[in-house]
């Protein structure tokens, strides 16, 4: 009888715990998709970085480029405020920017740009057909517009995707939601 009081209190206290319950989000609750593999790139650093290097902590994942005049650091800066909102536990988020523009973000333009924002933000490249396969793989479109100047221009997609802490996709954030939003997301996936 003990045996089984001690059975239904450990499955009542794990019904109560963060992982038995619904968490609530502002963006889009993408759980359960079938899309979005892990990866492995090279980070500004110059080393291999992958998504399961950042198990225990929750990930913020970004699609953009350094020459974005517009969304990109719109949406860095984003982050760099909802980094701020989050206080301590923002040591336990790890934005991850992956360029869209491989040919011109090497790792060492990507040291330049991304710690800018904040400095344990990631910057992420590779050969462009691994690149294309990764954001092929989170449905990240992009496509070069040549400019009047004889440059380039990069058309993508602009949202960005939240991870849980065990690696697991779990969150849509569209382009321009409000830092708080984020801030509340992030925070249900901490928990």
């Amino acid at each position: 009888m003990k045996r089984l009081a001690a059975l239904l209190l450990a499955a009542a206290l794990m019904a109560c715990s963060p992982q038995g319950e619904k968490l609530s989000f502002k963006a889009t609750d993408i759980t359960g998709a079938e899309f979005g593999k892990p990866f492995t790139l090279t980070g500004q650093d110059g080393k291999p970085h992958g998504l399961a290097d950042y198990r225990g902590k929750a990930v913020v994942l970004f699609f953009g480029y350094t020459h974005c005049p517009d969304v990109c650091p719109t949406t860095m800066l984003e982050y760099q405020q909802v980094m701020k909102k989050l206080g301590a536990n923002a040591d336990r988020v790890q934005v991850l920017f992956i360029t869209v523009d491989p040919e011109r973000d090497t790792p060492q333009v990507l040291a330049g740009y991304v710690p800018f924002f904040d400095k344990r933000f990631m910057g992420l490249t590779g050969a462009p057909p691994l690149v294309q396969t990764v954001a092929n793989q989170y449905k990240v479109v992009a496509q070069k517009q040549a400019t009047a100047a004889g440059s380039y221009s990069v058309d993508h997609s602009a949202g960005s995707y939240l991870f849980d802490r065990e690696g697991q996709l779990r969150v849509y954030v569209p382009y321009g939601t409000p830092a708080a939003d984020i801030v509340h997301d992030l925070q249900q996936l901490l928990r």
